[in-house]
């Protein structure tokens, strides 16, 4: 089954139960923002996020340099994955601009895109399964992914406060792991892309177990990196 979704190019990628807040200043997003302010409130006002595979689809503030007309975008240029934004709070600043908190709710596949005749881009979408109860799988790799986590968290900033509570549910951990690791947009999406949370898991472990062992061996370096990159001094 498919439908039609209001769709916000960014250059993040959005993961469902992630806060994700967000300045509107285009008129075509103030646009949406009324739109779906006077929808009823069930269900909930959502619209898709998805990522740009390169450069960004919205347009300088005012104030930050020339304004181009909205340039076309077309399924190539979006990844393929999404997920919605469901609006939980909404302010209006007296110049007309938006401040609005979001959640992220529901995965999608994108199937293409369409400029009708609403100003903002809009996109069929197919919907994508949630694990409604994580399998065994996923149960036995939680653990693991949690540890990991919690090293490459100690080595990326050391000192500070880890996360006393981490989430129970593995989706969930799943989804926040995705989120919060430093990871390239290419490896975000295929994360937000996996078919099922034992899969996402699992990807995860291998992705925080390469990137805590760079982090021990940058680490472990005795002199500052900024060093090594100077000339060898001939005396």
């Amino acid at each position: 089954m498919s439908d039609r979704l209001p769709v916000f190019p960014l250059s993040t990628v959005l993961f469902p139960g992630l806060v994700l807040p967000l300045h509107i200043f285009e008129e075509r997003y103030r646009a949406l923002v009324r739109e779906l302010q006077a929808r009823p409130a069930e269900p909930p006002a959502e619209f898709g996020v998805v990522t740009l595979r390169h450069g960004t689809e919205v347009a300088p503030e005012p104030g930050e340099g020339p304004v181009p007309p909205p340039a076309p975008v077309g399924t190539a240029e979006l990844y393929e994955v999404g997920c919605t934004a469901e609006m939980r709070h909404v302010s209006e600043l007296p110049d007309g601009r938006f401040d609005i908190m979001t959640v992220g709710r529901r995965r999608f596949r994108v199937v293409g895109v369409a400029q009708g005749a609403e100003p903002y881009l809009t996109a069929e979408v197919e919907w994508l399964p949630d694990d409604e109860a994580p399998d065994v799988t996923a149960e036995l790799l939680k653990p693991r992914v949690l540890a990991a986590f919690q090293t490459y968290l100690q080595l990326l900033r050391p000192g500070a406060d880890i996360l006393d509570q981490m989430p129970e549910d593995a989706t969930v951990l799943s989804h926040l792991v995705a989120a919060t690791a430093q990871l390239t947009v290419d490896e975000r999406h295929a994360l937000l892309a996996a078919p099922d949370t034992a899969a996402r898991l699992r990807a995860e472990l291998r992705l925080l177990n390469r990137e805590a062992g760079l982090l021990a061996r940058v680490r472990a370096v005795p002199v500052p990196l900024s060093d090594l990159a100077r000339p060898a001094s001939p005396n």
